[in-house]
Order: structure tokens, then sequence, then C-alpha cells
């Protein structure tokens, strides 16, 4: 009952530390994002799409492969790092452009350079239900899933 009560109380100290406060925000919601890496793979269809631009088909199903596998490792770690430690202050990203952990210059956004996300299709974006005029990703990590309206 004690480990209970004294689990809930510090959940409660951090909530009401963290109410108001941007900084935390953005660390955990940076964390969820990263965190869900595998759920996108975003890093690994960037680091073979990449490597199939500079370096050729070869090197996009081998190295590639591994150098995406290899990066969603380590956004996925990063991740749960920040989602561990939101509370706590330094809520800069550790994840930006010129860090050691990752160290070229294009660490975000974590999509294809092909592919540019937009909202996804859901009644709360939609720009005008009644006619039915609206657009959006049904499925924004399946290419192909672009429905737009206005873009032709």
């Amino acid at each position: 009952m004690r480990k209970i009560t004294a689990f809930a109380l510090a959940a409660a100290a951090a909530v009401l530390f963290t109410t108001g406060c941007a900084g935390p925000e953005k660390k955990l919601g940076r964390g969820i994002r990263n965190t869900t890496e595998f759920a996108r793979m975003g890093e690994l269809r960037r680091s073979v799409e990449q490597a199939a631009l500079f370096d050729g088909p070869d090197y996009a199903y081998t190295t590639g492969v591994i150098h995406g596998l290899n990066r969603s490792v380590l956004r996925t770690l990063v991740g749960v790092y920040e989602i561990a430690t939101f509370p706590l202050p330094s809520y800069e990203p550790w994840l930006k452009p010129g860090n050691k952990l990752m160290p070229d210059a294009s660490v975000d956004p974590v999509w294809p350079d092909s592919y540019h996300p937009q909202l996804i299709e859901l009644p709360t974006f939609e720009t005008d239900t009644a006619l039915g005029f609206s657009g959006g990703d049904v499925i924004p990590f399946v290419p192909g899933s672009r429905f737009r309206i206005f873009d032709y």
C-alpha cells in the first residue's frame, strides 16, 4: 500500500511541477514520437532511399538497411530516455544536427525526402465536411496513401 501511495504522490508531484511548462511537454511529446520509431519506420525508409540515390541499389539493400536499423534503435532509446526524464530540466533535444549520436546534418525530418506528410484524414481537420471537399493522408506511414483534392 505504501508503494502505491508513494508512486501516486510522486506522479502527482511530477504533474504539479510540470503543469503549464512548455519544456516538459515538448520533451515528453518528442520522447513518445521517438519511441514509436519502429512503428513509423521513418529512419529505415529514409536511409534506404538516400543510400539508393547516392550510392546505388546494392548499397541500399545492405548497408542502407543496417544504417537505418541502427538509427531506429538509437532514436527509440533516446525516446525512452526522454520519456523517463521529461520532468527534469535540460529540455533540449539530444538528436539535433551536429550531435555526436547522429552526426549527419539531416536529423529532422525522419521521413524520406520524397514524402512530406500532411494532416491525417479526420473530420477534425476537414475544411468543409458539408460539401465533402477535404483531403489528407489516410494512412501517413504507407506510401501511396495520399489523397488530395486541391493538389491538381
